[in-house]
This record gives C-alpha cells, sequence and structure tokens, in this order.
C-alpha cells in the first residue's frame, strides 16, 4: 500500500503562482510514476503533469511553458509549481502514483483561480 499526503493549493488571482506537493510514503519501489491530475466542476479528471523515476515528463498542451512538474526520489515527493494561473485552472488538483500498474490518489487540493 502506498499513502499520499497532498499540500499547497488553495486561491489566487489570475497571473499569480502557487506550488503543491505530494509527499509518498509506504511500499514504495523504485520505478513509478507521480504526477497530478484535476477536476473542474462538471467535467472528467484530465492529466496534468507527470514524472517517471527517471525524471521524464509529460504535461498537458494547457499548462505547457507554465507548469513545472519535478520529484525528488528521496522523499518520495512530487512537485508542482504553477505559474501564470488562469481562471480555467481552477479545479481540485490530486496526486497519482503509479508502480506495477496500481494507482494510488490523493484526497486533493482546491485551487481556485480568480479574474
Amino acid at each position: 500500500q502506498v499513502q499520499l499526503v497532498e499540500s499547497g493549493g488553495g486561491l489566487v488571482q489570475a497571473g499569480g503562482s502557487l506550488r503543491l506537493s505530494c509527499a509518498a510514503s509506504g511500499s514504495i519501489f523504485r520505478l513509478n510514476l507521480m504526477g497530478w491530475y484535476r477536476q473542474a466542476p462538471g467535467k472528467q479528471r484530465e492529466l496534468v503533469a507527470s514524472i517517471t523515476s527517471g525524471g521524464r515528463t509529460n504535461y498537458a498542451d494547457s499548462v505547457k511553458g507554465r507548469f513545472t512538474i519535478s520529484r525528488d526520489n528521496a522523499k518520495n515527493t512530487v512537485y508542482l509549481q504553477m505559474n501564470s494561473l488562469k481562471p480555467e485552472d481552477t479545479a481540485v488538483y490530486y496526486c497519482n502514483f503509479e508502480q506495477t500498474y496500481v494507482q494510488y490518489w490523493g484526497q486533493g487540493t482546491q485551487v481556485t483561480v480568480s479574474e
């Protein structure tokens, strides 16, 4: 089992920045994938960004150039630096951890971007 604890999020004005963190604990293997998804009201959950344990990243087109995902393997922690935030980035952001084809989810953290 893997447990995920998220932090960060909150309310910010358009153009501002926020950083999300997610720490994983439990039975963690060397090879894994960590990432962030988000879900806005009335919409499906979508991938925001992901990063492999080797550092390979993947971003949704809507956040490329504004968001940066990174990780600290020693701490089993993934970060999402969000810059130039837009109102359409408003959503609940979920940390995701995957290893051996099993996915784990964080509890979610609200990000609200005002006009």
